[in-house]
């Protein structure tokens, strides 16, 4: 069967959709509690340049590119967002920079009707590439992630990268205007719970930047490790303010998962995202796209609604529609970790994050 979009290969190896057949009027998505459902953070591949001891094993298979969503594909998708209300856009993984096209992808997704905010999380190995390619096709802004200043002990956590690398990609996305720059870190015990969290909040003394510690999270094949090296917000804000003293609260929306604050004088600002101990379901509006084409509705559970077998299958634009609406309708209130439900089919590079 084929389906009723037509799709135009252009001579970049990129895609470019037609405008779906017939006029539809956005028709903004909800949960039952009443949550307006705009976000979508979608993996353009479960796959990684790096093997972060919190994200995956060292030997990790991914899948075939079989699985995946094509371009094409995943741009239909968004299509079907927009045209549901979702105005904000993520891009991640894996590592979503080593996608084929991925500059072309972000230009398709940037022109899209209704997709009001484009951004992307990485671990900036190759942005000094991208940076600017990516900024001139319409990303707005990247979060990078970076567990430690030490070259010796980030070289430990990633098992493969280099920090030097890291710190070219950094200077990339600001000279390319992909701001305001934010850097994410996983606080792992025994990893980077001491020192390391204090040099990485100094960096917000002397520039403009969001340095955010989050707390990890079980996923998959290494649970046991998660949960048993979970830091707390409690413990790393007391952290900080043992070096700094207490933290200034900072403007807050209550729509971002991080909670944000300053050390008093700084140009830039410190966040805290405690997913496990405190989490933030009552704001959540976010829905997630998997690489291989499942909407997941939680990133904590493992509930999930297949849009790619009925993609494959001929489901038409109208019937991709009522998938993603209904699925979403049924997305949980949150995750309920303190009863040891924890998400097992998955890995964290294989949702998104």
């Amino acid at each position: 069967m084929k389906n009723n979009i037509h799709f135009e290969h252009t001579n970049l190896g990129s895609v470019r959709i037609d405008p779906v057949p017939g006029a539809y009027a956005i028709e903004p998505m909800s949960d039952s509690y009443g949550r307006r459902i705009n976000y979508l953070r979608i993996s353009l591949t479960d796959a990684c340049n790096l093997r972060c001891v919190y994200c995956m094993p060292e030997d990790m298979n991914f899948r075939p590119r079989h699985e995946l969503m094509t371009d094409e594909e995943l741009l239909l998708l968004v299509k079907v967002g927009a045209s549901l209300g979702v105005n904000k856009v993520r891009l991640t993984g894996g590592e979503p920079t080593i996608r084929p096209n991925v500059v072309e992808i972000v230009r398709e997704i940037a022109r899209t009707p209704g997709i009001k905010d484009l951004a992307m999380t990485t671990n900036g190995l190759l942005l000094p590439k991208l940076a600017k390619p990516l900024a001139e096709a319409g990303l707005k802004r990247v979060n990078i992630s970076i567990d430690t200043l030490d070259a010796e002990k980030f070289h430990r956590i990633t098992r493969w990268g280099h920090i030097a690398d890291l710190w070219r990609g950094i200077r990339a996305a600001e000279e390319a205007g992909l701001t305001p720059v934010k850097l994410n870190a996983v606080v792992v015990r025994n990893f980077n719970d001491g020192a390391d969290m204090v040099e990485l909040a100094r960096l917000t003394l002397e520039n403009d930047w969001d340095v955010r510690f989050i707390e990890m999270m079980p996923f998959g094949e290494i649970t046991d490790f998660q949960q048993t090296n979970v830091v707390t917000y409690k413990e790393m804000r007391a952290q900080i303010e043992s070096a700094f003293g207490p933290l200034e609260e900072a403007s807050y929306d209550f729509v971002d998962p991080s909670r944000p604050f300053r050390i008093p004088g700084a140009m830039g600002t410190l966040g805290f995202i405690s997913s496990v101990t405190e989490p933030f379901c009552q704001g959540c509006g976010r829905v997630r796209l998997t690489a291989d084409g499942k909407l997941r509705l939680c990133l904590l559970r493992d509930d999930e609604v297949d849009l790619l077998t009925p993609l494959r299958a001929g489901a038409s634009f109208e019937e991709l529609r009522i998938l993603m609406r209904e699925g979403s309708f049924h997305k949980p209130w949150g995750h309920d970790l303190a009863h040891g439900l924890v998400a097992e089919k998955r890995s964290m590079n294989q949702i998104g994050g």
